[in-house]
């Protein structure tokens, strides 16, 4: 018997068979590739289009709309100190941050009380908080049209007890827009938080409770801290949308109520300004994408870091 025969018989195992192969090390990176080319294609291209856009300067005596790649960066110094541009852009993150505080009041105890305290009626539920998305995103904004309308049982309700007056209304206004932002991106606070509300040990709860210590104290030091991940994928899955909103706006505030995605709308497709309107889009992501670092770093989890 040959050496090579020997190392073979001793490299199989009691049943007989050989040991299987291992696997070749490009697998992995073949088994990634379809989903990079796919980040490559959809997302890297449109990105590296979109900033050398927000280069370009109008052609001398061209048409409008009429463009050419000149890289001036000043783009970015002219539109971050033009008022028109910049008021916007805090007016998104002050509707956006309280729509999101909003949202959290709300669908924590909602997320909370399904998790905890619904037995049956879970899965119902469940399904009630994601039924709003079998209906249009613009037709549930509409709605709430008609809810804050000076005609509608919120205004009555509220001119009856004296908070609101006879000649004011909710409609058009940045109320409404806040309570467009909150309403349409509920579900998105709501899930996150159940999902890690669920995950959370019933025993630990009672320990504290063994422990003699107060409702409050036991959620405040075990319920809460343990569905952190839920709170902080929730938080940016509400803001992050909810900034980069222009329905809300365009359907339910006024003109001085604009956000900046109602700027870019206008700047892209009205005025065919295209490096401004790109220039806004990068610094909209620039903004979102420092705020959340900065969130995720001082209120996240390990799981999120």
């Amino acid at each position: 018997m040959s050496v090579a025969a020997a190392i073979g018989d001793t490299m199989k195992d009691a049943s007989g068979q050989e040991p299987p192969k291992k696997a070749g090390r490009f697998v992995p990176d073949m088994l990634m590739a379809p989903g990079m080319l796919w980040l490559a294609i959809f997302f890297v291209v449109p990105i590296a289009s979109l900033f050398l856009t927000s280069l370009q300067t109008p052609v001398p005596g061209g048409q409008v709309g009429e463009f050419e790649q000149t890289f001036n960066f000043a783009n970015y110094v002219n539109t971050l100190t033009d008022d028109t541009y910049y008021v916007p852009l805090i007016r998104s993150f002050v509707y956006s941050g309280i729509a999101t505080l909003l949202a959290l009041a709300i669908g924590y105890p909602l997320a909370y009380a399904i998790a905890f305290k619904s037995g049956k009626n879970r899965n119902l539920l469940l399904v009630m908080v994601i039924a709003p998305f079998f209906v249009s995103f613009i037709l549930r904004t509409i709605a709430w049209r008609q809810i804050l309308a000076d005609e509608g049982f919120v205004v009555g309700i509220l001119r009856s007890i004296g908070l609101v007056s006879e000649t004011g209304g909710l409609y058009p206004s940045a109320f409404a827009v806040i309570m467009g932002l909150t309403y349409n991106f509920l579900p998105f606070m709501t899930l996150p938080i159940y999902a890690s509300l669920e995950r959370v040990d019933p025993r630990l709860i009672e320990a504290s409770v063994d422990l003699y210590a107060h409702p409050f104290t036991g959620f405040r030091k075990v319920t809460f801290p343990l569905s952190m991940p839920g709170v902080v994928a929730g938080t940016l899955l509400t803001f992050i949308p909810a900034a980069g909103d222009y329905v809300n706006a365009a359907l339910l505030g006024r003109p001085s109520n604009t956000m900046i995605g109602n700027r870019i709308e206008y700047t892209f497709l009205s005025v065919n300004d295209y490096p401004t309107a790109a220039v806004l889009s990068f610094i909209l992501m620039a903004c979102i994408l420092a705020m959340v670092l900065v969130y995720v770093r001082r209120v996240g989890t390990e799981d999120l870091v």
